[in-house]
């Protein structure tokens, strides 16, 4: 578990990695949320790494300021985070870029198989759509995706296995973007699309207060169950 350093088309950033004890392993990039590569994504890590996976997080908001760490328990937290993705969002391409380089990073780094996934939550549920519908990942994950209904016409290029964690009470995904997202989804048989009754946004990120257990370890599962069968 340590950080690297991952060269960019616009320079180098930074990324958090974890790899299994066993050195080898399929690639996992993991997705961050609103809150740059905190506590919570570096447990993820850590946690796919037991998994087997050489996992890593890169560090999206570098070209705003390096090495931001936020969390969900303060009010001032919470303003900076929605600062730092309005800031990210307007040239967010160039973030889908660092997540290709990471990508090729983990394809070719040692011990890895040659296989690599991703996994995304909030923001990065929708960036993990982003690369599903653009990218060459072997299975995409995306948990709570946000914001991504003008781009669902994309939905028709996914080619590999791609699964979307969708939480029914979720202020940033209403009802009728829940509908598009299904009819769309609905026409591709790569995409699965899992719907949890009753749950709000944000509902596996452990400690937080939308944490539901349930919901999360069900989803969990999920996404276990669908890396190993595609990254094996």
């Amino acid at each position: 578990m340590t950080e690297i350093s991952i060269e960019g088309p616009d320079g180098s950033f930074g990324s958090y990695l974890a790899i299994p004890e066993s050195g080898t392993g399929p690639g996992l990039l993991v997705i961050q949320e609103i809150f740059g590569v905190n506590q919570v994504m570096r447990d993820l890590c850590d946690n796919f790494a037991k998994q087997g996976y050489i996992a890593a997080c890169p560090d999206l908001f570098w070209r705003i300021e390096p090495g931001i760490q936020l969390t969900d328990k303060t009010e001032e937290d919470w303003g900076k985070a929605f600062e730092y993705m309005n800031k990210f969002l307007p040239d967010f391409e160039k973030g889908v870029a660092d997540l290709q380089a990471t990508m090729s990073f983990l394809r070719s780094y040692q011990g890895s198989t040659g296989k690599v996934g991703c996994v995304g939550f909030c923001l990065g549920g929708s960036l993990a759509y982003t690369m599903a519908c653009s990218s060459d990942s072997d299975a995409s994950i995306g948990y709570y995706p946000v914001q991504i209904d003008d781009h669902l016409p994309y939905a028709e290029y996914i080619k590999n296995p791609a699964m979307f964690h969708i939480a029914e009470k979720d202020d940033f995904c209403p009802p009728e973007s829940q509908t598009a997202i299904a009819q769309a989804f609905e026409k591709n048989g790569k995409i699965t699309l899992h719907s949890y009754p009753g749950v709000d946004h944000a509902f596996a990120r452990l400690g937080g207060g939308n944490y539901n257990q349930a919901a999360a370890e069900l989803a969990d599962g999920r996404t276990s169950a669908l890396l190993k069968s595609a990254l094996s």
